[in-house]
Protein backbone atom coordinates (compact mmCIF):
# COMPACT_ATOMS: atom_id res chain seq x y z
CA UNK A 1 0.00 0.00 0.00
CA UNK A 2 1.38 3.39 -0.98
CA UNK A 3 0.14 6.99 -1.34
CA UNK A 4 -1.18 6.61 -4.93
CA UNK A 5 -3.13 3.49 -3.94
CA UNK A 6 -4.53 5.27 -0.86
CA UNK A 7 -5.71 8.11 -3.12
CA UNK A 8 -7.38 5.55 -5.37
CA UNK A 9 -9.15 4.04 -2.35
CA UNK A 10 -10.28 7.56 -1.41
CA UNK A 11 -11.98 7.74 -4.81
CA UNK A 12 -13.96 4.61 -3.95
CA UNK A 13 -14.97 6.24 -0.65
CA UNK A 14 -16.07 9.38 -2.51
CA UNK A 15 -18.66 7.39 -4.51
CA UNK A 16 -21.14 6.98 -1.62
CA UNK A 17 -20.31 10.53 -0.51
CA UNK A 18 -21.26 11.77 -3.99
CA UNK A 19 -24.50 9.73 -3.90
CA UNK A 20 -25.44 11.02 -0.46
CA UNK A 21 -24.83 14.64 -1.43
CA UNK A 22 -26.57 14.29 -4.82
CA UNK A 23 -29.60 12.49 -3.40
CA UNK A 24 -29.91 15.24 -0.74
CA UNK A 25 -30.53 17.69 -3.58
CA UNK A 26 -27.15 19.41 -3.36
CA UNK A 27 -26.25 18.77 -6.99
CA UNK A 28 -23.60 21.47 -7.30
CA UNK A 29 -21.89 20.25 -4.14
CA UNK A 30 -22.05 16.71 -5.53
CA UNK A 31 -20.25 18.01 -8.62
CA UNK A 32 -17.56 19.37 -6.28
CA UNK A 33 -17.18 15.84 -4.83
CA UNK A 34 -16.77 14.56 -8.41
CA UNK A 35 -14.09 17.19 -9.05
CA UNK A 36 -12.24 16.16 -5.89
CA UNK A 37 -12.34 12.55 -7.12
CA UNK A 38 -10.98 13.69 -10.48
CA UNK A 39 -8.17 15.61 -8.80
CA UNK A 40 -7.20 12.58 -6.70
CA UNK A 41 -7.05 10.60 -9.95
CA UNK A 42 -4.65 13.10 -11.49
CA UNK A 43 -2.62 13.31 -8.28
CA UNK A 44 -2.31 9.55 -7.76
CA UNK A 45 -1.21 9.03 -11.35
CA UNK A 46 1.35 11.82 -11.11
CA UNK A 47 2.79 10.54 -7.83
CA UNK A 48 2.86 6.93 -9.02
CA UNK A 49 4.73 7.79 -12.23
CA UNK A 50 7.15 10.40 -10.89
CA UNK A 51 8.08 8.46 -7.75
CA UNK A 52 8.04 5.07 -9.48
CA UNK A 53 5.25 3.81 -7.23
CA UNK A 54 3.20 2.11 -9.95
CA UNK A 55 1.85 -1.18 -8.58
CA UNK A 56 -0.18 -4.03 -10.01
CA UNK A 57 -2.89 -3.27 -7.43
CA UNK A 58 -2.99 0.39 -8.45
CA UNK A 59 -3.08 -0.53 -12.14
CA UNK A 60 -6.20 -2.59 -11.50
CA UNK A 61 -7.94 -0.35 -8.95
CA UNK A 62 -7.37 3.02 -10.68
CA UNK A 63 -9.50 2.40 -13.78
CA UNK A 64 -12.08 0.56 -11.66
CA UNK A 65 -12.41 3.59 -9.38
CA UNK A 66 -12.72 5.90 -12.40
CA UNK A 67 -15.38 3.79 -14.11
CA UNK A 68 -17.28 3.22 -10.86
CA UNK A 69 -17.46 6.96 -10.17
CA UNK A 70 -18.50 7.80 -13.72
CA UNK A 71 -21.18 5.09 -13.76
CA UNK A 72 -22.51 6.44 -10.48
CA UNK A 73 -22.58 10.00 -11.80
CA UNK A 74 -24.22 9.03 -15.09
CA UNK A 75 -26.88 6.94 -13.33
CA UNK A 76 -27.61 9.78 -10.91
CA UNK A 77 -28.02 12.19 -13.82
CA UNK A 78 -30.29 9.77 -15.71
CA UNK A 79 -32.51 9.01 -12.71
CA UNK A 80 -32.81 12.70 -11.91
CA UNK A 81 -33.86 13.42 -15.51
CA UNK A 82 -30.85 15.63 -16.18
CA UNK A 83 -29.63 13.54 -19.13
CA UNK A 84 -31.56 11.25 -21.47
CA UNK A 85 -31.27 7.51 -20.99
CA UNK A 86 -30.11 7.19 -24.63
CA UNK A 87 -27.00 9.21 -23.82
CA UNK A 88 -26.29 7.07 -20.76
CA UNK A 89 -26.81 3.91 -22.81
CA UNK A 90 -24.37 5.13 -25.48
CA UNK A 91 -21.76 5.84 -22.78
CA UNK A 92 -22.29 2.44 -21.15
CA UNK A 93 -22.11 0.57 -24.45
CA UNK A 94 -18.83 2.29 -25.31
CA UNK A 95 -17.29 1.72 -21.88
CA UNK A 96 -18.52 -1.86 -21.58
CA UNK A 97 -17.13 -2.61 -25.03
CA UNK A 98 -13.75 -1.13 -24.15
CA UNK A 99 -13.57 -2.97 -20.82
CA UNK A 100 -14.76 -6.31 -22.22
CA UNK A 101 -12.49 -6.06 -25.26
CA UNK A 102 -9.48 -5.15 -23.18
CA UNK A 103 -10.10 -7.97 -20.69
CA UNK A 104 -10.76 -10.50 -23.46
CA UNK A 105 -7.53 -9.76 -25.29
CA UNK A 106 -5.50 -9.40 -22.09
CA UNK A 107 -6.48 -12.90 -20.99
CA UNK A 108 -5.63 -14.23 -24.46
CA UNK A 109 -2.08 -12.95 -24.03
CA UNK A 110 -2.41 -9.94 -26.31
CA UNK A 111 -0.86 -6.60 -25.51
CA UNK A 112 -3.37 -3.94 -24.54
CA UNK A 113 -3.05 -0.23 -25.17
CA UNK A 114 -2.52 1.85 -22.02
CA UNK A 115 -4.44 5.07 -21.43
CA UNK A 116 -3.26 7.78 -23.79
CA UNK A 117 -3.79 11.49 -24.40
CA UNK A 118 -7.03 10.94 -26.35
CA UNK A 119 -8.51 8.90 -23.50
CA UNK A 120 -7.51 11.53 -20.96
CA UNK A 121 -8.94 14.29 -23.17
CA UNK A 122 -12.21 12.38 -23.43
CA UNK A 123 -12.38 12.16 -19.64
CA UNK A 124 -11.81 15.92 -19.31
CA UNK A 125 -14.51 16.57 -21.92
CA UNK A 126 -16.93 14.38 -19.93
CA UNK A 127 -16.20 16.38 -16.79
CA UNK A 128 -16.92 19.59 -18.71
CA UNK A 129 -20.16 18.07 -20.05
CA UNK A 130 -21.23 17.19 -16.51
CA UNK A 131 -20.38 20.73 -15.40
CA UNK A 132 -22.58 22.14 -18.18
CA UNK A 133 -25.41 19.76 -17.23
CA UNK A 134 -25.21 20.50 -13.49
CA UNK A 135 -25.15 24.25 -14.07
CA UNK A 136 -27.90 23.94 -16.71
CA UNK A 137 -26.14 25.54 -19.65
CA UNK A 138 -28.59 25.67 -22.57
CA UNK A 139 -26.23 23.74 -24.88
CA UNK A 140 -25.34 21.06 -22.28
CA UNK A 141 -27.19 18.20 -23.99
CA UNK A 142 -25.71 19.02 -27.40
CA UNK A 143 -22.24 19.19 -25.91
CA UNK A 144 -22.79 15.85 -24.13
CA UNK A 145 -23.66 14.18 -27.46
CA UNK A 146 -20.55 15.77 -29.01
CA UNK A 147 -18.41 14.25 -26.23
CA UNK A 148 -20.07 10.87 -26.69
CA UNK A 149 -19.10 11.07 -30.37
CA UNK A 150 -15.51 11.96 -29.41
CA UNK A 151 -15.44 8.98 -27.04
CA UNK A 152 -16.38 6.63 -29.89
CA UNK A 153 -13.67 8.16 -32.10
CA UNK A 154 -11.23 7.61 -29.22
CA UNK A 155 -12.33 3.96 -29.08
CA UNK A 156 -11.60 3.54 -32.78
CA UNK A 157 -8.13 5.03 -32.22
CA UNK A 158 -7.52 2.57 -29.37
CA UNK A 159 -8.64 -0.33 -31.60
CA UNK A 160 -6.28 0.77 -34.37
CA UNK A 161 -3.41 1.11 -31.89
CA UNK A 162 -4.23 -2.31 -30.46
CA UNK A 163 -4.16 -3.89 -33.92
CA UNK A 164 -0.88 -2.19 -34.78
CA UNK A 165 0.73 -3.15 -31.46
CA UNK A 166 -0.25 -6.79 -31.81
CA UNK A 167 0.64 -7.00 -35.54
CA UNK A 168 4.19 -5.88 -34.72
CA UNK A 169 4.30 -8.47 -31.94
CA UNK A 170 3.15 -11.22 -34.32
CA UNK A 171 5.71 -10.23 -36.96
CA UNK A 172 8.56 -10.23 -34.45
CA UNK A 173 7.61 -13.71 -33.17
CA UNK A 174 7.70 -15.26 -36.67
Amino acid sequence: MNVPNLLTICRFILIPVYLLVFSSGHIKTAFLVLLIAGLTDVLDGYIARTRKLVTQLGSMLDPLADKSMMITVILSLVFSGMIPWEAAMAMFVRDAGMIAGSAFFHFRGKKTVPANAMGKLTTVLYYIAILFIVFQFPFAQTYLWFVIGVSFVTSVIYILQFRSLNKEDMRSSQ
